[in-house]
């Protein structure tokens, strides 16, 4: 995992205090499909990602190139437990299904 520091211009204005400090951020590719939305949900498994936490790359792609993610509206994880989905955690795995919809 790599660690890139970005400079925002209005820095400054919003966080004085932190006077020219950079703001890290993981540098972590998103779903082309799934840009604007926070958790990513596999049908499969009933596993729902978050997409600012996950580090690994690969389950994300391979959940794309299924076809099988889905996003949540509103995009929160009490709506994806609402729907019947749970958290994963790196390790976590579940019984892989036939998707429905």
């Amino acid at each position: 995992m790599r660690v890139n520091y970005v400079w925002f211009a209005r820095v400054d204005e919003w966080f004085p205090q932190l006077g020219h400090e950079r703001l890290p951020f993981i540098d972590m590719k998103w779903p082309v499909k799934f840009e604007h939305t926070r958790y990513l949900g596999d049908k499969r498994t009933q596993l729902v990602y978050d997409l600012d936490e996950w580090a690994d790359e690969a389950v994300i792609d391979e959940i794309v190139d299924a076809g099988v993610g889905l996003c949540f509206g509103p995009d929160t994880l009490a709506e994806a437990r609402n729907r019947g989905y749970t958290l994963a955690t790196p390790g976590k795995r579940r019984m892989q299904r036939k998707p429905r919809a």
